[in-house]
C-alpha cells in the first residue's frame, strides 16, 4: 500500500470532499482523484461514496481512515522527535577517552554542554586509544578522544575520521636529587644510562623512538599506565620517565623535577569518529565543546 496515497485519502476524508482535500494539499482536484482511484484499485475495494455534496467513506473506507490517522500521528511524532534532536533538545552521544583527558578536558567540556545542549545525554567510558578504536569500528561508540605521537601506527583508524584538537608537550620526569635535575643543558641523550619507567602502549613506543633518535636504547625497568605510580617510582629512585603535560596536570607533580628537553616531540590529542557521525547534531555539539575547551588551552599556552 502506497503510504502517500493513504495520507491523501485521510486528508480527503477529514475535509469531506475531494475539492477541499485538494485545496489543503495544494494539488489539483483531478490529481487527487487519480490517487484515490489508484488506492481503491490497489486494495480491490471502494473506499469512498461520491456525491454532489462531497464524499462519505464506505465501511472499508472508515476502517482504513482509522489506520490512516494512526499512521499520520506516528509520522508527526517522528518529525517532532527528529526536530528535537536537530535542535539539540534531546539526543545521546556514546563517548570514550583516556584517563588524563577524562580528568582534565572532559569535565569542563560537559559543563559547556549543559549550557549549549542541555538535552543531550553524554555517556562516558574510560578507554585507552587501542581499545577505543575497535569500539568505534564496532559501533559501540559515537566519538572518542584519543592521542597520537608522530610514530603512532594508525592503520586500524583508516576507516575513521580524525579531527586534531591539541598539541600536548612531552616532558621528562626526574628525581629531585638527580645530579642533572637543574642542568639547563640537559638533553635526552644524557639520560641514556638511567633506568626508565614506560607507560601505555603508545607512550612506550614514543619513549623507544625518542631514545633511539637520541642515540640510545632505553632500559625499561618498570611499566605502568598510572601517572601517580610513575611519579612515586621516580621519587624513590625507581628510574626516570617521559610524561605528557596533560597527564601531569591530571596527576600534579610534587616530589619530582619536571623538565622540558630539546628534541622531545609532542603528542596530538584529537577526536576519532565514524565517517559522517560529526553531522549528527548531538555528536557535533560534543565535538564543539571539546574543541572550545582545547582551543582555550592552546591560547593560554601561547600567552605563557
Amino acid at each position: 500500500m502506497d503510504p502517500r496515497r493513504l495520507l491523501i485519502f485521510r486528508t480527503v476524508v477529514r475535509n469531506g470532499s475531494i475539492g477541499a482535500g485538494a485545496r489543503e494539499l495544494g494539488w489539483t482536484q483531478p490529481a487527487v482523484s487519480q490517487h484515490l482511484a489508484a488506492l481503491e484499485k490497489e486494495l480491490g475495494t471502494q473506499l469512498l461514496l461520491r456525491s454532489s455534496s462531497g464524499v462519505t467513506p464506505t465501511e472499508a473506507g472508515q476502517r482504513l481512515a482509522v489506520h490512516a490517522e494512526a499512521i499520520a500521528s506516528q509520522l508527526a511524532a517522528a518529525e517532532e522527535e527528529l526536530a528535537d534532536i536537530t535542535a539539540l533538545r534531546r539526543g545521546r552521544v556514546r563517548f570514550a577517552t583516556f584517563p588524563s583527558a577524562a580528568a582534565v578536558l572532559l569535565p569542563p567540556a560537559l559543563a559547556r554542554m549543559r549550557e549549549t545542549a542541555p538535552g543531550v545525554d553524554v555517556t562516558f567510558e574510560e578507554l585507552e586509544p587501542p581499545d577505543a578504536i575497535p569500539a568505534l569500528l564496532a559501533n559501540e561508540l559515537d566519538l572518542a578522544l584519543v592521542f597520537r605521537y608522530d610514530g603512532t601506527d594508525v592503520d586500524a583508524e583508516g576507516a575513521l575520521e580524525w579531527t586534531p584538537l591539541l598539541e600536548d608537550r612531552v616532558l621528562a620526569v626526574l628525581p629531585l636529587d638527580h645530579p642533572r635535575a637543574e642542568d639547563p643543558s640537559l638533553e635526552l641523550g644524557d639520560l641514556a644510562h638511567e633506568s626508565w619507567i614506560a607507560g601505555c602502549e603508545r607512550c612506550r613506543a614514543n619513549l623507544m623512538s625518542s631514545a633511539r633518535c637520541a642515540g640510545f636504547e632505553p632500559t625499561v625497568r618498570h611499566s605502568t599506565d598510572d601517572a601517580t605510580v610513575v611519579q612515586r617510582l621516580v621519587e624513590h629512585g625507581g628510574g626516570v620517565a617521559l610524561l605528557p603535560e596533560i597527564t601531569l596536570e591530571a596527576s600534579p607533580p610534587r616530589a619530582v623535577r619536571v623538565r622540558e628537553l630539546p628534541g622531545l616531540s609532542t603528542r596530538t590529542i584529537g577526536l576519532v569518529s565514524r565517517r559522517g557521525a560529526l553531522s549528527i547534531p548531538a555528536v557535533s555539539a560534543l565535538r564543539d565543546a571539546l574543541a572550545a575547551e582545547t582551543g582555550e588551552r592552546a591560547v593560554e599556552a601561547a600567552l605563557i
